[in-house]
């Protein structure tokens, strides 16, 4: 059954799939099919088969504890949405799609003894260079505390009624991003459930909910969208 949270992530048409012909990342690959032994395998801790349909794709698993992972710590500490402390990256895939290197995660916190629950989905892709720390939120979220950020309007009054921008700086680069018709057109297009922010070398978009294969093409088209009107402005 499809989740209602989700109207922004629909499914890929008949045929294509998220990384064949007809799905968001193109390329005309098709997506391999996991065998009966590779269903009977998968990580019980996989409820949306994340995990799994990484496999098929080519995606790197990790279980957000190691090396490689440190500074996807930082980016979750750094989320929007206020992680508790003791909260980690957890489920983490890693890949191409889009033109962009990037890294899919659930937000874990500690649910009693050695137990942990999956409380949001962050998607990521790392950027070269400077990128001004920002948030660009649905205005629903917005509890009118910038945290020392500067609030940047668009040229587009149905957007500012909808999303707010929120910068360290207001420079042509974020400028760029809320004058950008694609960045916008997306976000207008969407449920206003994701959040987008960059830390730690990376941009990234968050939402309530378990990580799954169509949040991850989601927000690919978001990120790609986002990276695309920084590097033009930088």
């Amino acid at each position: 059954m499809a989740d209602p949270r989700e109207s922004g992530a629909s499914a890929p048409p008949r045929g294509g799939g998220l990384f064949g012909g007809g799905g968001l990342f193109g390329g005309g690959r098709r997506e391999r099919r996991p065998g009966a032994f590779e269903q009977a395998f998968a990580p019980q801790g996989d409820p949306w088969g994340t995990q799994a349909w990484a496999a098929t794709v080519g995606w790197t698993p990790s279980d957000g504890t190691g090396p490689e992972d440190a500074a996807l710590a930082q980016l979750v500490a750094t989320a929007p949405v206020r992680p508790g402390k003791e909260d980690r990256p957890g489920n983490v895939v890693r890949g191409r799609g889009n033109g962009l290197d990037l890294v899919a995660c659930d937000v874990l916190s500690p649910l009693g003894r050695d137990r942990w629950q999956s409380t949001h989905a962050v998607t990521a892709a790392p950027v070269l260079g400077d990128v001004p720390a920002f948030r660009l939120t649905p205005a629903r979220f917005w509890r009118h505390g910038t945290g020392g950020l500067l609030h940047i309007p668009s040229p587009d009054p149905e957007f500012d009624r909808r999303w707010v921008l929120l910068g360290a700086e207001d420079g042509p680069q974020l400028r760029r991003l809320v004058d950008d018709p694609l960045v916008r057109q997306l976000l207008l297009g969407s449920d206003d459930g994701d959040e987008l922010w960059a830390a730690a070398g990376y941009v990234a978009a968050i939402r309530p909910d378990g990580q799954r294969p169509q949040l991850i093409e989601h927000h690919a088209r978001l990120l790609a969208a986002v990276v695309g009107a920084l590097a033009a402005a930088a």
